[in-house]
């Protein structure tokens, strides 16, 4: 997320009140961070080891391979590989396995417990992991999403930047990929805010995303700075886009999913690492010259994870928000590192070697592609 120069520094009744607060200790009690036993968006179980493609083939160097990802849209690349066999296409016999987390951090602890091996995650908790471990857990080894996160609000309480003032705002965890960013863009908007508890001129509620729907609607929380479809599901519920995150960023593009992979699996068995990398950019070609097919492939993905699909109204514009691609847009984690400073969530990191992208330009270079670059945070 952010640079030293942020980019967001450019510039009945009682029926119902006791309704509200008994929603509002809810949605603090699901500030904990746990691994999913029911996926996100109305799911009631989730396939923790699923495995929707056979392995067939030669065995690479290890039997099998354990990836992490979210039931959200701005981890299509996942979804979709996944559902569509791409990956388990790539890695022959070695059998892919699948966990699916609702929180950055759990996933960190079971990449570090090796519970698995290769996760899809944010910006925020591969660098929180990263500084916690001192270099020692992880690596960035690919791109996969930019975009796809709106400040999204109660249009009949906030009509612009400056009403954020005194409205409770969630996010999905303290120290995630959004929290940082809303606590950054705050922060440069001269807002005085204490970074962990969320009190300050503006109210930050840290609600599990397949809460804050029904948060919304029930008015326990005024808007929300969330990713991909929860925004959409807000508008759907008559929300409002205030804020669309590419419009802070140059290019509109800034990274809002890495792939990482546990540094002991990497260097035990590179082959492995190698072949899920082809699989990603397969996928991501995939997703760019078939978007509609992607769209529903990653819908149906949401639902064998043991959610429900999402509607057209939905699911066509968080998808449409969303980029999917190789690079990971070193720039800008250089930046939202620097955001999580700026937020007070984090003392100054060293991030230097938080990449690794070998193998990435490997199978880039090999596919006729230009390499991408680590800006100067590691190997390129």
């Amino acid at each position: 997320m952010a640079s030293t120069q942020a980019p967001v520094h450019t510039p009945s009744r009682h029926g119902a009140g006791r309704a509200r607060r008994s929603l509002l200790l809810a949605v603090a009690g699901l500030t904990t961070v746990s691994l999913l036993s029911a996926c996100s968006y109305g799911s009631k179980a989730v396939k923790s080891d699923a495995a929707p493609a056979a392995a067939t083939g030669a065995k690479l160097s290890a039997g099998t391979v354990r990836i992490g990802y979210f039931a959200n849209l701005t981890h299509g690349t996942a979804l979709v590989g996944v559902q569509d066999g791409l990956f388990q296409k790539e890695l022959g016999g070695t059998q892919l396995k699948t966990q699916i987390f609702n929180a950055g951090p759990a996933e960190i602890e079971a990449l570090n417990a090796g519970s698995i091996d290769i996760g899809w995650i944010g910006p925020s908790p591969a660098i929180n992991g990263y500084v916690q471990s001192q270099g020692q857990s992880l690596k960035i080894i690919g791109g996969s999403a930019s975009g796809g996160v709106e400040l999204v609000v109660n249009p009949n309480k906030i009509h612009s930047l400056d009403d954020l003032r005194g409205k409770k705002i969630a996010t999905p965890q303290l120290g995630n990929t959004q929290d940082v960013a809303l606590l950054n863009y705050l922060a440069g908007k001269g807002f005085k805010e204490d970074p962990q508890s969320g009190a300050g001129d503006v109210e930050v509620v840290r609600t599990d995303n397949k809460v804050t729907p029904d948060a919304y609607a029930s008015g326990a929380i005024d808007g929300a700075w969330v990713p991909e479809p929860t925004a959409s599901q807000l508008v759907a519920k008559g929300a409002k886009v205030l804020l669309d995150e590419r419009d802070l960023w140059p290019d509109k593009q800034f990274v809002v999913t890495n792939i990482i992979v546990s540094q002991k699996f990497l260097k035990a068995h590179p082959d492995v690492v190698e072949a899920v990398l082809r699989g990603s950019v397969a996928t991501n070609a995939f997703i760019k010259a078939n978007p509609a097919q992607a769209e529903q492939d990653a819908n149906k993905a949401l639902q064998a994870a043991g959610g429900n699909p999402l509607p057209a109204n939905v699911l066509d514009p968080a998808w449409s928000s969303i980029q999917f691609l190789d690079d990971p847009l070193a720039d800008t984690l250089r930046a939202e590192a620097q955001h999580a400073v700026s937020a007070g969530l984090l003392k100054q990191p060293d991030i230097s070697g938080i990449y690794d992208l070998t193998l990435l330009n490997k199978v880039l270079t090999a596919d006729g592609q230009p390499a991408v670059q680590a800006d100067g945070l590691g190997t390129s």
